[in-house]
């Protein structure tokens, strides 16, 4: 090996350069305690001592090793086999090249010796210790060998694959399967890599020979690269999600829907589970949902003249605004915004929800039942019971509903929800089309928000890729919006069942700005790219 057998510390020799105090250090070896397998300087790094690409050029000069990037090597299935994927991920490790019997091997802790030793007489070659980034490390770990690779050759050499074909033989024992330990660790590290990845969406689908699972980040699904083995164990990685939901086993040939909590990361976690029975198994979508955590209207994305006109209408006496848009648009975070402003305890708030998405302490919250007759019409008939100033209708779906929630607005009560429609003015021609009169829509309605999601871009890189935003240029989400106001005119072009082109293009006369020309703003602030906001809304445009 080219490292030198020695008792020096990493942390020796960042405090002989000056780069960091005794007293950092200890904080930092405390810190890493507390994390199995993190080495000291992804410790450091993490507690905004000093950054990995500060003090990865000392050890390499100090200890005369080469600095890699991973990114750039192009890793050979045959080298991946040297070291099995469980040695890769204890010992956060992975091999690059080999020449012979040399072998290349990237690390983050290069003084590790007993690593080396061990992985010296696994593969029989000469160790050759190369250093790199540990957050690029671990995400080619996760590249070349899959989220949860060392549990499922643990799987294998254990023999879980055929407990699992018995336990199936008896239906009475299938809940057995999701409890084997392997299976509960994956599910728990397939959720964990997800929060990790700040994904809002996981979906299991099986397929005749694999099991395709991604991750949807920012609004765009991404593959999550898994080992080949992975569909043989799918079954099992059904039934510990059903179990965890507390869903019906044996069950498969009926959808299911359910949900639980859970602790991912640190962070308490609301978990949507929706299962459908697919041409080669169960499909799986779970959703992941940060617990009580509501962002406020400045924290949106609204600009500042459009912030003002939210503030207006969040404290109006009576009327209707909607919020629409296609499904995953944002129109919840938008409503729960508002609700967060109008939630003073000077007015009672009550919402219909299906589901309820967050808890809001101070807010009465309804869950509605379609099963048993309990719509979003017949709970709202009940909430104007409560004598409420302001009701939020998760959504308008039918003319009951519409009807309904346009009597609770002219009778002096502030209704927010939501339709889906492509832009603001179709709110108005929705309304119609399910058969509202003209003229109680004209007179009820306030203002229509139509809202999408954009990406912004990474403020780590600046749109050029990096691990931080999984090379993708980008990092989180904000919105842009079109808010159409009524006034007279408006509502004249609606009570002569006006198109809602023609709406849009009076509303835009009046100083309306479109979805795309908010998203250009954007643009033109830094915030995200022309690409990105054409992507968005071109079929609003179209």
């Amino acid at each position: 090996m080219s490292v030198k057998r020695s008792a020096v510390r990493i942390g020796d020799l960042l405090i002989k350069e000056g780069v960091i105090t005794s007293d950092q250090l200890e904080q930092a070896l405390a810190a890493q305690n507390r994390s199995e397998n993190e080495p000291l300087c992804a410790a450091l790094s993490r507690l905004n001592i000093l950054s990995e690409e500060k003090s990865l050029p000392i050890l390499a000069r100090q200890l005369g090793m080469e600095i890699i990037s991973v990114d750039q090597q192009k890793i050979s299935a045959d080298l991946l086999k040297l070291v099995p994927a469980r040695i890769a991920t204890r010992y956060h490790i992975l091999p690059v090249s080999r020449e012979g019997q040399s072998l290349r091997v990237a690390t983050a802790d290069p003084l590790n010796i007993k690593v080396f030793d061990e992985l010296q007489m696994l593969t029989h070659c000469t160790i050759l210790p190369v250093l790199v980034l540990g957050q690029q490390l671990t995400e080619a770990i996760r590249h070349y060998y899959g989220v949860g690779a060392d549990m499922v050759e643990s799987m294998v050499d254990d023999g879980e694959l055929a407990k699992a074909a018995e336990l199936r033989e008896a239906a009475e024992d299938l809940d057995k399967i999701g409890g084997e330990a392997s299976t509960v660790k994956f599910v728990n590290q397939l959720l964990l890599e997800a929060v990790r990845d700040r994904a809002t969406d996981v979906h299991l689908e099986p397929y005749e020979k694999r099991l395709l699972i991604r991750y949807r980040i920012d609004g765009i699904l991404y593959e999550v690269p898994v080992s080949a083995d992975m569909k043989r164990f799918h079954s099992g990685i059904v039934s510990r999600v059903k179990v965890m939901c507390n869903l019906n086993v044996a069950e498969h040939r009926l959808p299911q829907d359910g949900r639980t909590k859970v602790k991912v990361g640190g962070r308490d976690l609301d978990l949507r589970v929706s299962i459908l029975p697919a041409a080669f198994g169960e499909s799986v979508m779970i959703r992941l949902l940060s617990t009580n955590v509501v962002l406020g209207l400045e924290q949106i994305g609204l600009l500042p003249d459009h912030l003002a006109l939210l503030e207006k209408m969040v404290v109006k006496p009576h009327g209707i605004v909607f919020v629409s848009g296609p499904t995953g648009a944002g129109k919840t975070t938008t409503l729960y915004a508002a609700l967060a402003r109008m939630n003073d305890r000077k007015r009672k708030v009550i919402t219909i929800e299906d589901p309820i998405e967050y808890l809001m302490p101070g807010i009465t919250q309804i869950q509605v039942h379609p099963k048993i007759d309990f719509t979003f019409a017949a709970a709202l008939r009940s909430v104007l019971r409560h004598d409420p100033d302001v009701v939020m209708l998760g959504e308008v779906r039918d003319f009951e509903t519409a009807e309904t929630a346009i009597r609770t607005a002219l009778t002096g009560h502030l209704v927010f929800s939501t339709l889906h429609t492509n832009d603001a003015a179709g709110c108005m021609t929705r309304l119609l089309d399910m058969g509202i009169e003209p003229y109680l829509a004209a007179s009820s309605l306030e203002c229509a928000i139509a809202v999408r999601l954009v990406r912004l871009i990474c403020p780590e890189c600046r749109a050029k890729g990096c691990p931080q935003c999984r090379q993708t240029g980008y990092k989180g989400r904000t919105g842009i919006f079109e808010f159409l106001v009524l006034d007279e005119d408006i509502r004249a072009l609606v009570l002569r069942r006006a198109s809602a082109g023609e709406i849009t293009k009076m509303a835009c006369s009046k100083g309306m700005r479109t979805l795309r020309e908010d998203g250009m703003e954007k643009v033109r602030r830094g915030l995200t790219t022309i690409e990105e906001v054409m992507r968005v809304t071109e079929m609003d445009a179209s």
